[in-house]
């Protein structure tokens, strides 16, 4: 079995499995002709229930054909320009270039004895980061798993900066349409979801500044504690950017925290075209960006990076078999002194290769073309009289459903969208996402493909209508 273990003996016999591996998936790539082969749960558990895992099949080659039955077959291709669900980008090829290297390898980067050029590496990119930002000299940060732990980290910092003994005084305040891991970290950090305020959001979906003056204003008047401001910039369901220079000016005022939630949005601090859409965010204490949404990055790839690095020491523990305090005296780097996790991934290794082979400008194009292709397709839904659309795109998310001409039952029309929605699907010919507006059932193009085209989200479009029409012929034979 040590012919398996890679090192220096093994060398050959890596390069010969990985290659395999590659070819493979290469030939995935090169033939698949829709985003997912419509299999369902029923069809596909059994085989892989069947596979007995205390029986090995010893074999590279054959390994590779059972995982094309169990896996590579069925597996969701995001990087087919019909992919239109969820914040899943197309990788580039430096970035996965950086994933075979990182695996190998192997580095752990929570100590310098673990890391060396690793730790280097990430700290310089998390300087680019913030400078791109605009935090000051004196930002940090660190690689984080994604938006969920960055949230939650932010909002520690937050939580021991609020200079306050009764946690239960403590109120976060995020839009209604912020994401949920604002109030998922309000539960683990003990505070519970009812210290979440939610604010009234716009008719584009952006928080009501006015709203937010007032909520903060009755938590002095009750004698609580404004913890922190979620402002996001990119939300979840229709990208839309929170008022950030306003925002600013109310944190300020009122001493809270503000923490700016740019997971998605994070891609315009590349952009060539639109980077104004987050001035402001330069005001934020704390930023959370996911490079795997905007930056065209393999997953994990995030960090969460704060204007003032001291506070960062919140997240610290020493242990001495670790990261002993001596090693602080010595200027020694161990990233574990800023992070939630210990054990990591050199995941920071993907965006520096990407940089250094593309450039940032080679990123910010790539947003701004799914960006420009946002706008395109709000044309082309605003236009056809099949769909509602709910909101002009601030990045690259569309909002709507099939309105059709002849119901009128709102509950009639939700259960129409949701069939089409499933029943795309199941036909594996697009992928779409869906959320709820008002408590009314919508359907999502998230458009995160440059190579995805106006005609392609009109045939989506066609094939939604179709389906949605169908449902509603047959429900309509079913009452007669």
């Amino acid at each position: 079995m040590r012919s398996h273990l890679l090192n220096d003996t093994t060398a050959e016999s890596y390069r010969r499995s990985v290659t395999e591996g590659i070819e493979r998936v290469a030939a995935k790539l090169a033939t698949t002709t829709r985003p997912f082969t419509g299999v369902t749960v029923d069809a596909l558990t059994p085989r892989i229930d069947e596979i007995d895992l205390d029986k090995p099949l010893l074999d590279t080659a054959a390994v590779l054909d059972e995982l094309e039955d169990v896996y590579l077959r069925d597996a969701i291709y995001f990087h087919h320009p019909r992919y239109l669900a969820h914040l899943n980008c197309p990788v580039v090829i430096p970035a996965v270039l950086g994933e075979a290297i990182l695996s190998a390898v192997n580095s752990s980067l929570d100590t310098w004895d673990q890391s060396a050029g690793g730790t280097l590496i990430e700290r310089k990119l998390i300087d680019w980061t913030t400078a791109r930002i605009g935090l000051g000299e004196n930002a940090d940060g660190v690689f984080t798993s994604g938006g969920t732990q960055s949230n939650l980290q932010a909002l520690l910092l937050a939580r021991e900066e609020a200079k306050t003994d009764t946690a239960a005084k403590l109120r976060i305040f995020a839009s209604e349409v912020s994401h949920f891991s604002v109030k998922k970290s309000a539960k683990l950090l003990g505070l519970g979801q009812d210290s979440v305020v939610s604010v009234p959001v716009d008719h584009d979906k952006r928080m009501q500044t006015v709203a937010l003056a007032r909520e903060l204003e009755r938590c002095r008047r009750d004698g609580l504690v404004p913890m922190a401001v979620v402002a996001t910039a990119g939300t979840t369901d229709f990208g839309s950017i929170d008022p950030l220079p306003e925002i600013a000016e109310l944190c300020e005022q009122y001493g809270a925290w503000m923490h700016v939630d740019a997971a998605y949005g994070c891609g315009l601090l590349a952009s060539v075209k639109y980077r104004d859409r987050i001035d402001g965010i330069e005001r934020a204490d704390s930023v959370t960006v996911d490079y795997h949404k905007s930056f065209f990055q393999p997953v994990s790839s995030s960090a969460v990076l704060v204007r003032d690095s001291s506070t960062l020491r919140h997240a610290t523990y020493h242990a001495e078999y670790l990261n002993p305090r001596r090693m602080v005296q010595e200027r020694i780097p161990n990233q574990v002194d800023k992070s939630l996790q210990t054990t990591r991934r050199f995941d920071a290794l993907k965006l520096w290769m990407t940089l250094r082979v593309m450039g940032a400008d080679g990123i910010g194009q790539l947003f701004d073309e799914v960006c420009d292709l946002a706008v395109e397709g709000w044309n082309l839904l605003a236009a056809d009289p099949r769909f509602d659309v709910v909101v002009a795109p601030s990045l690259s998310t569309l909002v709507f459903r099939y309105i059709p001409a002849s119901v009128t039952d709102p509950a009639e029309i939700d259960r129409a969208n949701l069939y089409a929605r499933k029943a795309l699907f199941a036909s594996g010919d697009a992928v779409v996402a869906g959320t709820k507006v008002s408590g009314r059932h919508y359907l999502k193009f998230t458009l995160l493909n440059p190579e995805t085209t106006v005609d392609d989200m009109a045939a989506v479009l066609d094939l939604i209508a179709g389906h949605a029409e169908q449902y509603l012929g047959e429900s309509l034979e079913r009452a007669s």
